[in-house]
């Protein structure tokens, strides 16, 4: 038998359709954080500010390690996870801070 014709078990279904529903969340929630990193990043600009800040980021790191610690999530994954958020968030900063460049969203 096929497993794509085999049935799927109630509890492997109960459990993927919680990830799906995380996984949702952890883009809306996502989405938003981003709406206000790039209002950051038109302040910034605005404000002759550099796109990084090196400073806050080292403070956000062990931040999270702390909280990652505290939930029982490896530090070093959600230190990676951080540091490929804020790269983005940088070169969203960066665009924004090029004169000519500056996005509305």
């Amino acid at each position: 038998m096929k497993n794509s014709a085999r049935k799927t078990p109630p509890e492997l279904k109960r459990l993927r359709d919680s990830i799906d529903n995380i996984d949702a969340a952890l883009i809306h929630i996502l989405a938003e954080r981003f709406k206000c990193t790039k209002a950051v990043g038109r302040f910034k600009a605005q404000a002759g500010m550099p796109p990084a800040d090196p400073a806050r980021e080292r403070v956000q790191v062990r931040r999270l390690r702390k909280l990652a610690k505290e939930a029982r999530l490896d530090p070093a994954f959600a230190e990676k996870f951080l540091a490929f958020i804020v790269a983005e968030v940088i070169r969203h900063h960066e665009k924004i801070a090029r004169p000519g460049k500056r996005t509305k969203s």
